[in-house]
């Protein structure tokens, strides 16, 4: 009876799971979080509603999403990347006939929205996974790294044809840094470079004259000062006026004075800019590079060749979030709808890159248990 229970009841492993759990990550992502409520509080004008206590809510449903994927066996996580991949396909059509929003790119789910597009990034990197464990020692095999392609190139245009470029971007790069980091043949990178820069012409013309306008007016945001490029322009004016320690919380002008659109998601960096200065905003840029140096430390030790992509998604899923989001409101990149990761109120993006986070704790607690 004694051995029975010694051998399969463990009292002491979920404490033991618990220690194993890398607890400075999870600090600096609070801190992170913590920024995003005091942001939305602000963007609210000094109220919890309508964003602050929403985005609050979140989080702790997004730690406790960490906190239970951290106990499941990485082996189980990966045996839903299939199953995810498809509802997360099925969920991208779904939207193009019943989903909500100006652009349809939301499912109502009568108490909270769902936006599968978030969701799909975690399953191309669940998906890849697993698809290169299965099938290893092929990266120079064409066919082989053209259906891998085709399985991001598949979620990647359906997002896309939404419209919504910024996302569908984000994910075919993640996508292809993925199968990149398989080992693909340079002659392949070579020839889809040259294609895609044949194609420029072509994809030009297919774009949508919202589109074509957005790229014109991040050239040249004086084209439309009241218009497309009022955003881009109210941002610079915002993140300049910060100066070195900024205006002081609660006393920004642009955001005061609603000149600053979107403040509470894509350009809440720039309300963070403007109210706490050079200083605040470099200072949420540090955690960010803090919170991918300890991702690259654990893809780096780590030797299971499946493990190290995961982590890698995540790592390179959270660099892209943060690059799309800096660059847009600054005007490095044309203004495509980003949010930053902890801090911009959007529930699916945010538990998505929680449900991240989840799988690389599952990972490391998983090893040498």
């Amino acid at each position: 009876m004694f051995s029975y229970k010694n051998k399969f009841y463990k009292p002491d492993s979920l404490l033991k799971k618990l220690l194993k759990m890398d607890w400075l990550l999870l600090f600096l992502v609070l801190i992170i979080c913590i920024i995003g409520v005091g942001a939305l509080y602000s963007a609210g004008n000094g109220s919890l509603n309508p964003w602050a206590m929403n985005h609050l809510y979140k989080i702790i449903l997004g730690f406790l999403i960490v906190l239970i994927l951290s106990q499941l066996k990485i082996k189980l996580i990966m045996n839903f990347s299939v199953a995810l991949y498809f509802f997360c396909i099925f969920c991208l059509i779904y939207v193009i006939y019943f989903g909500v929003g100006d652009v349809k790119r939301w499912i109502d789910l009568k108490y909270f929205f769902f936006q599968p597009s978030e969701l799909a990034k975690v399953s191309i990197i669940l998906l890849l996974a697993k698809f290169f464990t299965t099938y290893p020692n092929n990266s120079k095999n064409l066919l082989y790294n053209i259906f891998a392609i085709l399985l991001v190139l598949i979620p990647g245009f359906l997002i896309i044809n939404q419209p919504d470029l910024g996302t569908g971007s984000m994910l075919i790069l993640l996508g292809f840094s993925i199968i990149f980091l398989n080992g693909l043949s340079w002659n392949i990178i070579f020839s889809v470079t040259l294609i895609s820069l044949i194609s420029l012409p072509i994809i030009w013309q297919n774009l949508l004259e919202y589109q074509k306008y957005r790229i014109l007016v991040f050239i040249n945001p004086e084209l439309d000062t009241l218009g497309k490029g009022y955003q881009i322009i109210q941002s610079k004016i915002a993140i300049g006026s910060g100066g070195l320690f900024g205006k002081g919380f609660l006393t920004g002008s642009q955001s005061r004075l609603d000149f600053l659109p979107e403040k509470h998601t894509d350009f809440v960096y720039t309300l963070i800019s403007e109210e706490m200065g050079f200083v605040g905003s470099i200072s949420v840029l540090t955690l960010y590079f803090f919170i991918n140096i300890i991702l690259v430390r654990e893809f780096l030790k780590e030797e299971n060749f499946t493990n190290k992509i995961l982590i890698f998604g995540v790592s390179f899923l959270i660099f892209l979030y943060v690059i799309f989001n800096i660059g847009m409101v600054t005007g490095l990149i044309p203004v495509v709808g980003a949010p930053l990761p902890f801090i911009s109120n959007g529930g699916t993006s945010l538990i998505t890159i929680f449900i991240g986070l989840g799988i690389i704790q599952s990972i490391r607690v998983s090893r040498n248990v």
